[in-house]
């Protein structure tokens, strides 16, 4: 069928609407009408990662929208079903059948490799094959092609316009929280890097009754931000005084250290700092995309009984926890849609400026 979808061409290029053939869903397959995508760093890096001159990306992998159809081996999803999008799993691999899918073995070629499994591709434009599949969706697009492993049925009430990035980006934050810190009522928090990802992670600790959470971030309104959402404290890891390390700073506005921290700013100086400024027996969780390698005082770690631990997708089984953060959101008690601005599809490079200068938080693109 004909769709219309939103290209990649490279990191130089603007994305681009075209229209573009989707095939018809396999046996196994669900056609969903998308209605709206999140916007989320990881499309963006991975754009910037295509040589120049191959063939072009279909990105997006926080979509929500509508079934239109599903074919005969389908179970548990049916047309007119409002679903939200997640990532691939197999589901057949140890960690997929202990509960933990985020780490399954095929992860990367799944939700990465640009194809389905067997290699086949589900896009094209004319006689171009198109890069697609990501994360099994490929969002950023009028229609796509997902399975069951990835969708979620959500109900008719969804605001799916706020609620896309539930699939990713708000998932990660909230999930390293809830599903990997596991903070008890009273203990303290510090995050770096207050993004969608971080500032979810905020909400995340105040439905969790953590006392005191310092916000972390170079831009002033993202601080602002973290304090009006329910952050005690926030600090300009710039405005340091000659001399003072990031771990002195939060070590000394949270009473010797944190209980718990979380990264997402994938910046190996800022992890090292992270853990460095932990109490006795803490945990700091990575989510953040950077460099693959860190320096670690290996002795500070192991006398204080440290943790550092990485962390994929909030550690969660998507059809358990978008449900319970859908809930936590109707109780008011998870606000999401402070975090959302709102872009027509037709306005996505707007929306990557004003993402990229920091200008909003979470860019939600609508059909």
């Amino acid at each position: 069928m004909r769709i219309t979808a939103v290209l990649s061409r490279g990191p130089r290029h603007p994305f681009t609407l075209e229209t573009v053939e989707l095939d018809a869903p396999r046996p196994d397959e669900i056609l969903v009408r998308i209605t709206a995508s999140g916007l989320c760093h990881t499309d963006l890096a991975v754009r910037s990662l295509a040589p120049e001159g191959a063939n072009p990306l279909v990105l997006g992998h926080e979509g929500a929208g509508v079934v239109e159809e599903v074919g005969r081996e389908v179970r548990g999803v049916a047309p007119g079903d409002r679903v939200l999008l997640s990532y691939r799993r197999c589901g057949a691999c140890p960690n997929c059948r202990d509960g933990r899918p985020a780490y399954c073995a095929g992860m990367l070629a799944l939700n990465n490799g640009g194809t389905r499994p067997d290699g086949s591709t589900t896009l094209r434009q004319g006689d171009t094959p198109l890069v697609g599949s990501f994360f099994g969706q490929s969002s950023f697009a009028s229609h796509v092609l997902t399975t069951v492993d990835n969708t979620v049925v959500v109900g008719r009430e969804t605001d799916l316009g706020t609620l896309a990035p539930l699939g990713c980006g708000v998932q990660t934050g909230a999930g390293a929280v809830l599903n990997v810190l596991r903070p008890e009522p009273g203990a303290t928090l510090a995050i770096f890097g207050m993004g969608s990802v971080g500032l979810s992670a905020l909400l995340a600790a105040r439905t969790a009754g953590v006392a005191r959470v310092l916000a972390v971030d170079l831009l002033p309104e993202r601080r602002e931000l973290a304090l009006a959402l329910g952050a005690e404290l926030a600090l300009d890891p710039g405005a340091l005084e000659a001399g003072t390390e990031l771990a002195d700073a939060v070590r000394g506005l949270l009473d010797g250290g944190p209980d718990h921290a979380l990264d997402t700013t994938g910046n190996p100086e800022v992890i090292a700092q992270g853990v460095k400024a932990l109490a006795a027996r803490g945990t700091l969780v990575v989510v953040g995309l950077g460099p693959n390698e860190l320096t670690l005082d290996v002795q500070d770690l192991m006398y204080g009984g440290k943790s550092l631990r990485g962390c994929v997708e909030g550690d969660s089984v998507p059809e358990r926890f978008i449900p319970e953060l859908l809930e936590l959101h109707a109780d008011g008690r998870f606000p999401v849609e402070r975090l959302v601005t709102r872009y027509r599809f037709e306005d996505i490079n707007q929306a990557v400026a004003d993402q990229l200068a920091g200008r909003v938080v979470k860019p939600v693109l609508t059909w």
